[in-house]
């Protein structure tokens, strides 16, 4: 990669999270952490409105926007294998959020990309092994986790076919045997409580923000199930 090339990444890169460390573009790009004070300094040079925070690292000024980019060949074909995935993963909201995405992206290439595009995607397949569990409801727990707000649910217990209502505060999303998993604080039972995407009946965003629990690490949760 060329450094012209490089710096046109690092800027996406910057643009791609609130705060960029310079660990994280040197780890990146597999260059030396002077390096990237030099890339940043360019990019500040040619009025790039890039500002740092001691200790935390490089951000960019609300406001400032890339032109619309042209993808990589290579790029557009990770894209097929990006879309297998999420036609098998169940959740209907998912997908339907990719679809649009996709279309909003496709739109970008030029013609033989797009042709080589639809050359791939049917040609690629995914051997799902067992049923598709069918949900609807991981982008709103998504919008529930980012804004910190409560949802209402009602819930059919697979265990004891109890149906509830229950207000929670969702926390992360983790995806195994085929089924989405919300790990939330449950008020109707005063802790975290693990509740299937599919067996939720009904979603409403409340707006409330959370009351219960302030801190929440994923990492630690699992750990915890193995000490």
């Amino acid at each position: 990669m060329n450094r012209l090339t490089r710096i046109t990444a690092i800027l996406m890169q910057l643009q791609s999270k609130k705060i960029v460390t310079a660990k994280e573009i040197a780890e990146r790009f597999e260059i030396s952490l002077r390096t990237v004070y030099r890339d940043v300094k360019t990019l500040q040079d040619a009025g790039v409105p890039i500002s740092s925070e001691n200790g935390v690292g490089y951000f960019i000024v609300d406001g400032y926007r890339l032109p619309p980019i042209s993808l990589t060949e290579e790029e557009a074909n990770s894209l097929i294998i990006s879309e297998t995935f999420i036609k098998k993963q169940g959740d209907k909201s998912l997908s339907k959020n990719f679809n649009s995405l996709l279309i909003k992206i496709k739109s970008t290439l030029k013609n033989f990309q797009k042709e080589n595009v639809e050359l791939l995607s049917s040609r690629t397949l995914n051997f799902h092994k067992g049923d598709i569990i069918e949900s609807n409801w991981l982008s709103d727990i998504q919008n529930a986790i980012s804004s910190k707000t409560q949802a209402s649910i009602t819930y059919n217990s697979l265990y004891k076919e109890e149906l509830t209502k229950r207000n929670i505060e969702p926390q992360a999303v983790y995806f195994t045997n085929n089924v989405w998993i919300v790990i939330a604080f449950c008020h109707l039972r005063d802790e975290l409580r693990e509740f299937r995407l599919d067996r939720i009946s009904h979603l409403n965003n409340t707006l409330i923000p959370f009351e219960k629990l302030k801190h929440f690490n994923l990492q630690e949760y699992f750990e915890s199930f193995q000490a």
